[in-house]
């Protein structure tokens, strides 16, 4: 059936089950950055608003009609977009980056719309097509709508924002028919890049980000050290961990981003094996709910964004957590829900919201 022509929602306006586990989540975050903002009742505080901003944004796209994200999907993308332009030229620079705008004293990085803009815009080509296969134009077409704003974040630079967009569009493709046969000649085409990318590419910094996580002993007090003390610190939390407000090496500041990128080491110092294992089930939770409605969702238009918003989650959760336990590469990718931030928490719920809004117009699902 036509989103146009659905039915009004059959269900209760929130999905419980996933808005429990991101309440569990969001309260882990809170716990864990007062323990790693050295017990700062401002930074939780700052924290407090945008968890409530960013449930009030979850609330809006969870009521707004499927029909009316469907029509406004190639206009958000074409506002995303022109963000992306305009930092180039006029953005604000912090640790070597150009990456946020400011508008009315509030900074915003605009690629962390595009998580979002972007999968709706692919949805929104794709299904227009029968699925589950699209035509080769429309795939060809939407190959390129993920790779301009891939390119341009890359330009800013934030290579680990890129690669999130990235998957986030390349989800939707996949979804959309790109088989594994195109997929596999799409990466058999970036290898044969990447001594290109390598030698012209990447800045100095990033270099040593690789280099360092191939051998992190090469420069343990430089490009190394961030990988290191990381996985000492998640190492000596142990099976049950240290006690909250207990963790050394957090409290000693050995831990470089322990509010931001790095939070996982603190939160595993602090509550070991055991609560690791808490906090990936719950994103395991999270996760397996989202792909469940995409699953079972109405229309081409709501099967592709939800699988591409799951699939971008799982993503975010797991490039982090592979970046802090060194099996990737550190590329500045926050934890989703526990570190410190407000464009990216925002997004994120945007993006349940979206979810949930789906989920309304499964009957079977509340069975």
């Amino acid at each position: 059936m036509s989103p146009v022509n659905q039915p009004p929602p059959v269900g209760p306006a929130l999905d419980w089950p996933m808005l429990n586990a991101l309440l569990a989540l969001c309260g882990l975050g809170l716990i864990t950055l007062f323990s790693a903002g050295a017990e700062s009742g401002e930074l939780l505080v700052k924290q407090g608003w945008r968890l409530g901003i960013a449930f009030m944004v979850l609330l809006v796209f969870c009521q707004l009609p499927l029909r009316t994200l469907r029509r406004f999907s190639p206009y958000f993308y074409g506002v995303a977009l022109v963000m992306l332009l305009v930092v180039l030229g006029f953005g604000l620079i912090g640790k070597g980056a150009q990456r946020w705008l400011a508008l009315g004293g509030f900074r915003f990085q605009p690629s962390e719309l595009m998580k979002l803009a972007l999968p709706m815009m692919v949805a929104w080509l794709i299904a227009r097509d029968a699925l589950p296969v699209a035509t080769w134009w429309r795939l060809a077409l939407a190959a390129a709508l993920v790779g301009l704003p891939v390119g341009l974040i890359v330009l800013q630079p934030d290579l680990g924002t890129a690669l999130l967009v990235a998957a986030a569009g390349g989800s939707a493709l996949f979804l959309g028919g790109l088989g594994w046969r195109l997929m596999g000649i799409g990466a058999a085409g970036v290898l044969a890049l990447l001594p290109f990318v390598w030698q012209f590419g990447l800045h100095e910094y990033q270099k040593q980000r690789v280099l360092s996580f191939l051998d992190p002993l090469a420069d343990p007090q430089g490009s190394g050290y961030h990988s290191l003390q990381s996985l000492i610190a998640i190492g000596s939390g142990g099976a049950s961990g240290k006690g909250w407000l207990q963790g050394s090496q957090s409290r000693l500041e050995f831990i470089p981003e322990r509010t931001t990128d790095f939070i996982f080491s603190v939160y595993a110092e602090e509550f070991g094996l055991f609560g690791a294992m808490l906090l990936i089930g719950l994103y395991g939770f999270v996760i397996g709910r989202g792909m469940l409605i995409a699953w079972n969702a109405p229309d081409s238009y709501a099967r592709l964004l939800a699988g591409s918003i799951t699939a971008t989650f799982f993503c975010y959760v797991f490039v982090n957590l592979g970046m802090v336990c060194g099996i990737l590469p550190v590329v500045g990718v926050p934890l989703p829900l526990l570190s410190y931030g407000g464009t990216s928490l925002v997004t994120l719920m945007a993006g349940f919201g979206i979810l949930m809004n789906i989920r309304r117009q499964i009957p079977s699902l509340f069975k």
